[in-house]
């Protein structure tokens, strides 16, 4: 009682203080330490000296700014910390190095205080703050988050970061829902199957399912593109891509050849049959199969030619048909892991006609493959170590991976009845161990040796950069190109934002704190 009687009498000296941030630099420097000491000891001037040392954290002498950061978290206790952590999120538009990581610094030394409370400013500022605020503000809690301590991040504070974000969603551009869908898959609670399914709600969501595609709009195209990579590793036996699997079948791949893409380097069509042979392992139950399997067979038909009518000279002076590997690994692969839900498609579900028709151009796709796979094979033959770091030879050592695995669908494509039992790795995906260690132990034939030179080499010795180059094989009868190899799309959606990536409304200017 007698201490604070002794600091009530000294409330005109505090007040001095606080009249100090008017004054010269020394008095600044004192006003900025001397503020937040005393700051509790006088609640009937804590208005006045959050103000007060707000002035000192927008002086033009950076070193009182930083000082002045420095001591803000002191201010942070009870009903204040929302509002200084509001402050801080808005000091995080500093373009000076220092003082952005003394925000950053003060704004975690809140966090550990009341966790859910700083997530209060941080989200205020990310809905109704200027964009460079809102922009830094989501990048710290992508990169801080997953370093904050378990006895932090509690349950509560996780759902009430799914919340917020949930508000947010539906107003962000693209770079913004890559790292907001980031939050929340490093969060604990969504590493369960009830949280990876709630995730790709939110995909589905911001993807525009129920909508028709526009397959000319290259805004349109990039959205469910991204979406789609978004929903990707969440993916599992227990979480489906049915929806995802059903979109592309019945709006993208009619639309193939209409595609536009968002990058002018970006071979788009490629890129959209790698995603659905990523997602179609991890279909479920499917409403319309034999229409989807139907469009699937359709579109591999297209880029599987039937061999040149030789023999009544017609095609003689012609060019050999183009064998697209990397499309028919892509379709052929899809098509593999659905037609296991139906197994009897290509026995009942067409006729015979067609079935004969096809099975000619597997049979003349096949003998393509065994002329490259051979022509691989010798040019990798005896190569290892940095003789297959090579820039040539990265790209004939996942050829071979192509044409194999194409190689193995044909065959149980082949099989009478049709089988659906082989299992491959996508040319671009690294090879598992268990499947890397069986073919370490079986006697190694074509199709083993790219196997291996994939296992050993694609996943360490393959940069991205690398995905697009072309291997162009010897000339012969099958001279074709393997195809692209594009692994991962860059850049984010275009424009502004709006419900699910459009125009986001005007936002205040100014200090609102």
């Amino acid at each position: 009682m007698l201490v604070s009687k002794k600091f009530t009498k000294h409330k005109d000296a505090y007040q001095v203080i606080l009249d100090g941030v008017k004054g010269g630099p020394k008095e600044k420097r004192l006003a900025a330490q001397f503020i937040p000491k005393f700051f509790s000891s006088f609640p009937e001037l804590a208005d006045a000296a959050i103000n007060a040392q707000l002035d000192l954290c927008e002086d033009e002498d950076v070193s009182i700014r930083r000082q002045a950061i420095k001591e803000l978290p002191r201010f942070a206790s009870g009903e204040n910390l929302p509002r200084v952590a509001d402050i801080l999120t808005q000091l995080l538009q500093t373009d000076d190095s220092a003082e952005f990581n003394q925000v950053n610094t003060a704004l975690i030394s809140i966090f550990k205080i009341d966790a859910k409370g700083t997530m209060g400013g941080l989200f205020s500022q990310i809905l109704q703050g200027e964009d460079i605020v809102r922009e830094r503000a989501i990048k710290f809690l992508c990169t801080k988050l997953k370093m904050m301590p378990d006895d932090t991040m509690t349950k509560e504070v996780e759902d009430y970061i799914f919340i917020e974000t949930k508000k947010v969603l539906e107003d962000v551009t693209g770079e913004e829902f890559v790292l907001l869908m980031r939050i929340l898959s490093g969060l604990k609670s969504m590493q369960t199957v009830s949280g990876r399914q709630q995730l790709v709600e939110l995909v589905v969501e911001q993807a525009f399912l129920e909508q028709a595609l526009n397959p000319t709009d290259a805004d349109s195209v990039d959205r469910l593109l991204q979406c789609t990579r978004q929903a990707l590793p969440l993916f599992s036996k227990n979480v489906h891509s049915t929806r995802f699997v059903t979109y592309f079948c019945e709006f993208v791949l009619p639309n193939l050849s209409l595609l536009t893409s968002p990058v002018a380097e970006l071979d788009i069509q490629l890129e959209v049959l790698k995603l659905l042979a990523e997602m179609s392992p991890y279909c479920g139950d499917m409403d319309k199969l034999e229409v989807n399997l139907n469009m699937l067979f359709e579109k591999l038909l297209e880029f599987m030619p039937l061999p040149p009518e030789e023999e009544n000279g017609e095609n003689a002076a012609n060019e050999e048909p183009k064998l697209q590997f990397s499309y028919v690994e892509c379709l052929l692969f899809s098509f593999h892991q659905l037609g296991k839900k139906l197994p009897d498609f290509l026995i009942d579900k067409i006729s015979a006609e067609k079935l004969k028709d096809f099975k000619i151009r597997l049979q003349y796709f096949a003998r393509g493959l065994q002329v490259y796979i051979r022509q691989l094979r010798v040019a990798l033959q005896g190569k290892t170590g940095d003789a297959l770091k090579t820039e040539e030879n990265k790209i004939k050592v996942v050829a071979l991976k192509i044409t194999n695995n194409i190689n193995v669908l044909i065959k149980d494509l082949f099989h009478n009845p049709p089988s659906y039992k082989s299992t491959v790795t996508l040319s671009w995906k690294p090879v598992q161990k268990a499947e890397a260690a069986a073919i370490g132990q079986k006697r190694q034939s074509g199709e083993d040796i790219g196997a291996t030179a994939t296992t050993k080499k694609l996943p360490t010795n393959l940069p991205r950069r690398d995905a697009r180059q072309i291997y162009n094989p010897p000339s012969g009868k099958y001279s074709a190109s393997i195809g692209n190899f594009s692994y991962e799309q860059r850049g984010g959606f275009r424009g502004g934002r709006g419900r699910g990536f459009g125009g986001r409304g005007n936002r205040s200017r100014g200090r609102i704190y």
